[in-house]
């Protein structure tokens, strides 16, 4: 489920808003155990474009 979930992510990265829907359906979906590297990973591919968003919904996770 994890390199669907980064798959998808990639896939909509040109709409913020889409981005953030499918990065919160991601993290519903996604085992605690993947949770970690995932959000490592989003921050490594998407901060420069995305990371008020990425803040908001990591944190919001916490």
């Amino acid at each position: 489920m994890l390199e669907y979930a980064k798959t998808i992510l990639v896939k909509v990265s040109f709409d913020k808003i889409l981005f953030e829907k499918e990065l919160r359906k991601a993290l519903r979906q996604l085992v605690p155990d993947e949770l970690f590297q995932f959000k490592a990973w989003c921050y490594e591919q998407f901060a420069k474009s995305y990371r008020r968003i990425l803040n908001r919904v990591f944190t919001q996770l916490a």
